[in-house]
């Protein structure tokens, strides 16, 4: 089975891992527990509220999270056409990009929450069998990026680590706004 294969595969099992991929997938665990947190004991309306000055919503974010997790996996395996060209982007592509940010009509939590699992699972699937997290990718065109610039798988997974982090700290704020609750303290 290809790398690109066990990434997408439907197994439900994560191979047991040690040392820098555990810790990686530990730090990933703790940071997706936190954003999701957040989300505990909501309705799908209360989900999709913009409690700040910020078009975010707690459903919105866990949307971005989730399609950022999964293009960047794929970027490992598959390098940067995964993630298209930034540069070439036209205004109907960027309000699309921006309506990740947002709770569609139709969409629940639930159903937000269920994906943003399954996109876990297959990034820590990949994690466990991925051959070498030296191996490296040149990034996609966008004028945020080094123009030949290539990220390692490591890097890869500390950026989709970070963006977590950091998106988990948005919606503590939003979560807060809604009805006092924190995530933690």
């Amino acid at each position: 089975m290809t790398v690109s294969e066990m990434a997408h595969s439907d197994s439900t099992t994560v191979p047991a891992v040690t040392g820098e991929r555990a810790d990686l997938l530990d730090a990933l665990a703790k940071h997706r527990h936190f954003l999701r947190f957040t989300t505990r004991d909501l309705t799908d309306e209360q989900a999709g509220l913009r409690t700040t000055a910020s078009e975010l919503c707690l459903g919105g974010l866990i949307k971005h999270v989730t399609t950022a997790e999964r293009n960047w996996a794929s970027f490992i395996v598959e390098g940067p056409s995964v993630m298209g060209d930034f540069t070439a982007m036209t205004e109907a592509d960027w309000a699309e990009r921006a309506a990740e940010f947002r709770m569609q009509p139709g969409e629940t939590l639930a159903g937000v929450l269920a994906e943003y699992a399954e996109v876990a699972r297959r990034t820590d699937e990949l994690v466990a069998t991925l051959p070498d997290l030296g191996a490296t990718q040149p990034l996609p065109k966008a004028p945020w990026y080094e123009g030949d610039a290539r990220w390692s798988a490591r890097r890869v997974l500390m950026h989709i680590m970070t963006e977590t982090a950091q998106h988990s700290g948005h919606a503590d704020i939003i979560r807060e706004s809604i009805d006092g609750a924190k995530s933690m303290g």
